[in-house]
């Protein structure tokens, strides 16, 4: 959990602006720029936002992500009825596979033990699980989601994770300074902390990639660059 203040972040930023009281940036100009800033990082790192939870299964094969979800990242486990008994492993499977070997799979005998997920990214927000969950006595499964980041206020902390926060004011600056565009000079500290934000998100990722524990499985673990499953 996050333990970086928006006020100790805004105050940052506004002393690099030469505005310590706001008067040309006001601070709820700033927040909102924070905001953006969370769900642009979001979209370049969406690990940044990823959650694990039990969700309650619904009747039939087709769920939906909670509220807050953007994509799936993985449907790790069974929980049991009551999301806190750990079950066997559900695995991932195209939907080509079960449409060829199960040609009914959607309509099968329902069971509250889930053995498959079906899932595709040009549908980020729903998967499909088999066998069809019953009617009443759903299971629930342990998921790994990608969440939108909440907005954060001037009297919080920010919504993801500390090691983002010089990003978070790297694009900041890039907004205020944009602001003021017509200026040359701030056009080119606009396109610099930009520049910054961008590389600190490419930085990062190749920093992951480094230091992935699964990296030594190679093409055999999902989990490694170019992992299959």
């Amino acid at each position: 959990m996050a333990v970086t203040t928006v006020a100790s972040l805004l105050g940052r930023a506004a002393v690099v602006l030469q505005d310590p009281t706001n008067i040309r940036w006001p601070q709820s100009e700033l927040l909102d720029w924070l905001n953006d800033g969370q769900r642009e990082i979001a979209l370049y790192k969406p690990n940044a936002c990823a959650k694990n939870v039990s969700l309650q299964l619904v009747a039939g094969t087709k769920q939906v992500l909670p509220a807050d979800g953007v994509s799936l990242v993985d449907v790790v486990r069974n929980m049991g009825t009551n999301g806190s008994t750990p079950g066997d492993a559900v695995r991932v499977v195209t939907r080509e596979i079960l449409d060829a070997q199960i040609k009914g799979w959607h309509s099968s005998t329902p069971s509250a033990a889930t053995k498959h997920y079906v899932y595709t990214p040009l549908d980020p927000k729903t998967f499909y699980v088999y066998p069809p969950q019953p009617a009443s006595g759903m299971g629930q499964v342990e998921i790994i989601y990608v969440a939108a980041p909440t907005d954060a206020t001037l009297v919080s902390t920010i919504s993801i994770d500390d090691i983002y926060m010089t990003s978070l004011l790297n694009y900041i600056l890039f907004r205020a300074y944009t602001k003021d565009a017509e200026y040359a000079n701030n056009a080119q500290l606009a396109a610099a902390y930009f520049a910054q934000f961008q590389g600190a998100m490419q930085g990062k990722t190749a920093s992951e990639v480094a230091t992935n524990p699964n990296a030594s499985m190679g093409g055999f673990n999902p989990n490694s660059p170019g992992g299959t499953k």
